[in-house]
């Protein structure tokens, strides 16, 4: 017990810095923007959706179907919402269940001494998890560890009391919905069914494997044979009903995610498949470089066969042989076992002889009984059970090390992955057991005392070593910035461009635009990278360059439909109007199949669409401007904020005088966002035009308290109080207005004119004159201001204004009106004037 309370100490300690790091890299998708955590989201969907929120039979999905996990992060948001501080002590909690479950399934095999607690501190201290604790997300991979593990000791629990007590069956019971668990975490679980069998099979019942098959054939072991047959039934059942429910379909993966599966060459794939095995391994025994993304050119692939990487490979597979058949050969004698040298069947114990099972190799091994009396009633109870060789253990270990691994080989289906290390959670209690065995086995064979203590120092040293690169590594996962900055060298792409984000949301605009550059340099057509910078510039209104590369995003990625919304709007800024509806109507007819994210897709198609309505209702087409925005509903997801819409419906049915409907929209708009103040605005006029003033003016004044600091609520406030002849009020909502948005165009120009209809005709030529100068091409705002100078008697500068006003529309009868009515007064005045 003391080995598991200290392992378990051991993996908590380790992992508490991380309380205070924040979300990084996946957790976002996960966790921040997935739906299912939401209260407001029916908490059945888990169990549709897969990981990320998409619908697990949708043709984007991942298929990575975790519905456990997914619960847990729903309760750890119910309680903290999004404090990150929650959710990492929930993965740090478990991964010290999973030590000291570990460290209890090592003693099974190692017994109760200070090798058992080797392999729990190694455990708890290896660095290859720190992705899966230190990241949230990981918390599958942990999740499925623990239930894993709980399979397995109950299947120990159903071989020890098989053939002498009821309870066997329960114990089964038991393994079966541990393992379904373990599946529901994630789905790697499952092969504990395997991993049991080998556990049956090679350590409990220590058959070699020229005995297996006669075993079979003659009918002995039935209860053995029983056992493995429902572990197969139940791993197929499992897995049947895994493939029924995501569709019967493999999840599509972009080639940036395993270039190797998109490779076009045979050799190039093949090569590559089994070199990645040799990677991992590597991972596991010297993690000294270790990323939180392996994907794109991380690991390039495998050409030819000259490069000298396949000496790896071979190296690899030649030792996984070797141990593998040491492990499942006939014993022999002058071997190690129970951790003590066997010699002639002999064991030397403190210089007494004893049996061993080495003498009866054909002998099937069964827990001894011993009665007890109790209440006058026999029983028979289990007693310990002898512990299993070094071969048996090579054999287990190797089992737990390749079996979990396997699904993530591409040997039976693609993975959307080169190298992720939280893979490795589950094959490294395989890894741990098997360097541990070893460094007992060489203990043991060892006979100076100088040799043993130099191969038990050794260990501890490397459990050491672990412990202090585990807790270098959870720095690196304190935030993004230091995490992306840490993966440069493995995926500088990748790296770069996440960095960039980062950078971004620091205001570090040069040092963010430096990172997508340096991203695109190593991989060029990235469309998300590209798109990110383009974004980058337009907020920066460098608006060529950003049309630059949203057009380089689309190109690369075509279904892009962020990149072409972001497009449209540039362009109707820039009253390419043609042009930006053909955009916007491009980017509505885009499907969503097979999209990574299709949630994201529908929302900037509901964006297109909505801008396109705007589009349709500047210009006076509010019937088409309705049909838009109808269509913008129908395919909006549940994740789009809606207000925004629904407050434009208003505004159409309001231009078409349909009154009803527009109060309808306006309404729904409140109740999706009871603070949204363009729908308080909206509403508000709506309310003044139908005779309900008191109401309006509530409305008005919400809108107002709602945001203090927005001069557009003074400006509609102050038309409110012009059309009930309240001008002195008016005008000062207007001031206010013009103050707080002295940039924004429309709020100084609207605020000039109230002004003026309260008579205020100096503050109104202050705000004309502002309002020139925003728009200096913008005729109404010349002809205004000219208007205004003229009323005030500075007439030729009133005439400069009209006269530039005509130069930008000559037609306009308005200006011309005016201009000869200011010539009449010059010459009556003796004033010079332009035509003379």
């Amino acid at each position: 017990m003391i080995a598991e309370l200290v392992s378990s100490a051991l993996g908590l300690a380790l992992y508490l810095n991380t309380l205070s790091a924040d979300f990084c890299y996946d957790d976002s998708r996960a966790i921040k923007t997935n739906q299912d955590l939401l209260p407001e989201t029916p908490w059945t969907h888990i169990f549709y959706n897969d990981f990320w929120g998409t619908l697990l039979t949708h043709s984007g999905s991942h298929k990575s179907y975790r519905p456990l996990c997914t619960l847990s992060f729903r309760l750890n948001h119910a309680i903290g919402g999004l404090n990150p501080w929650s959710y990492h002590l929930v993965n740090i909690l478990l991964h010290a269940a999973v030590t000291g479950l570990f460290t209890s399934f090592s003693k099974i095999l190692l017994g109760d001494g200070y090798w058992t607690f080797m392999a729990g501190l190694m455990f708890a201290s290896h660095p290859i998890h720190t992705e899966a604790v230190a990241g949230i997300v990981g918390r599958a991979d942990v999740g499925a560890s623990l239930f894993f593990l709980l399979s397995l000791l109950c299947y120990i629990k159903h071989c020890s009391t098989r053939g002498y007590s009821a309870r066997t069956w329960g114990w089964f019971l038991g393994t079966g919905l541990c393992a379904g668990c373990s599946m529901l975490w994630k789905e790697q679980g499952v092969t504990v069914l395997a991993v049991s069998a080998v556990y049956d099979v090679f350590v409990f019942h220590r058959l070699k494997m020229k005995q297996i098959l006669p075993t079979i054939y003659k009918g002995k072991n039935l209860s053995l044979f029983l056992s493995i047959s429902l572990l197969t039934l139940w791993g197929t059942s499992l897995l049947g009903a895994r493939l029924y429910w995501m569709g019967n379909k493999p999840p599509s993966f972009s080639n940036s995610d395993n270039p190797a599966a998109d490779s076009d060459s045979l050799l190039a794939r093949t090569l590559t498949f089994f070199y990645l095995p040799t990677k991992n391994l590597w991972l596991l025994l010297c993690p000294d470089t270790l990323s939180f993304d392996w994907s794109m050119d991380a690991v390039p692939l495998l050409r030819t066969l000259c490069d000298w990487r396949n000496l790896h490979t071979v190296a690899f597979y030649i030792g996984l042989l070797l141990l593998a058949y040491c492990g499942l050969k006939s014993p022999s004698v002058g071997r190690e076992y129970y951790g003590k040298l066997v010699t002639n069947g002999k064991q030397n114990a403190n210089g007494h002889s004893c049996h061993s099972d080495v003498e009866y190799p054909n002998s099937e091994i069964k827990p001894s009984f011993a009665s007890k009396v109790e209440n006058g009633i026999k029983n028979d109870v289990p007693q310990t059970t002898p512990l299993p060789s070094t071969e048996n253990i090579v054999v287990l270990s190797l089992s737990l090390l390749i079996i979990p691994f396997v699904p993530a080989t591409n040997l039976f289906f693609y993975v959307g992955f080169v190298i992720a290390e939280r893979v490795l959670y589950i094959p490294s209690m395989g890894f741990c057991l098997l360097i541990t065995v070893g460094a007992r086995a060489l203990y043991v064979r060892v006979q100076k005392r100088f040799l043993k203590s130099l191969i038990f120092y050794a260990t501890a040293t490397l459990i050491v070593f672990y412990g202090l690169k585990t807790a270098i590594r959870n720095g690196d996962w304190q935030n993004e910035e230091m995490l992306y900055r840490s993966g440069i060298k493995v995926n500088p792409a990748k790296a770069w461009g996440n960095l960039g984000n980062v950078l971004k949301s620091q205001s570090k605009i040069s040092e963010a635009e430096s990172a997508y550059r340096n991203a695109l340099y190593y991989r060029s057509n990235m469309a998300d990278m590209l798109y990110n910078l383009g974004l980058l510039l337009q907020e920066n209104s460098r608006f060529a360059e950003a049309l630059h590369y949203y057009k380089l995003a689309i190109g690369s990625r075509p279904t892009l439909a962020s990149a072409y919304l972001n497009t449209g709007i540039i362009l109707m800024n820039q009253g390419k109007t043609e042009e930006a509806r053909r955009t916007f109507l491009k980017c509505s007819e885009i499907p969503d199949e097979n999209l990574k994210d299709p949630h994201a897709h529908k929302s900037s198609v509901t964006s297109c669409l909505y801008n396109l309505g705007k589009l349709y209702h500047e210009q006076g087409r509010y019937e088409e401007a309705l049909s838009v925005y109808k269509e913008a509903i129908q395919k909006m997801p549940r994740q789009f904020a809606p207000q925004s819409l629904y407050n434009m419906m208003g505004e159409a049915y309001m231009r078409l005088s349909k009154l009803p409907e527009a109060e309808h929209w306006y309404m729904e708009s409140l109740r999706s966002k009871t603070d949204h103040i363009p729908a308080h605005l909206t509403y508000g006029k709506l309310l003044a035009l139908t005779g309900r003033k008191s109401e309006a003016e509530k409305f008005f004044l919400k809108a107002i308290e709602l945001d203090p600091t927005k001069g557009n609520c003074y400006m509609h406030y102050g038309q409110f109080l012009l059309e009930e002849a309240r001008l002195l009020e008016a005008a000062e909502m207007a001031k206010k207005a013009a103050e707080l948005d002295s940039t924004e165009f429309d709020v100084v120009f609207n605020a000039a004119h109230m002004l003026r209809q309260a008579s205020l005709n100096e503050a109104a030529e202050k705000y004309y004159d502002l309002a020139a100068r925003l728009r200096p091409n913008y005729p109404a705002a010349l002809m205004n201001l000219g208007a205004i100078l003229h009323l005030n008697g500075r007439l030729h500068k009133a005439e400069a204004n009209y006269l530039r006003a005509l130069q930008l529309k000559p037609d306009d009868v308005i200006t011309q009106s005016n201009l000869r009515k200011l010539w009449n007064i010059m010459e009556k005045q003796g004033l010079k004037t332009s035509k003379t």
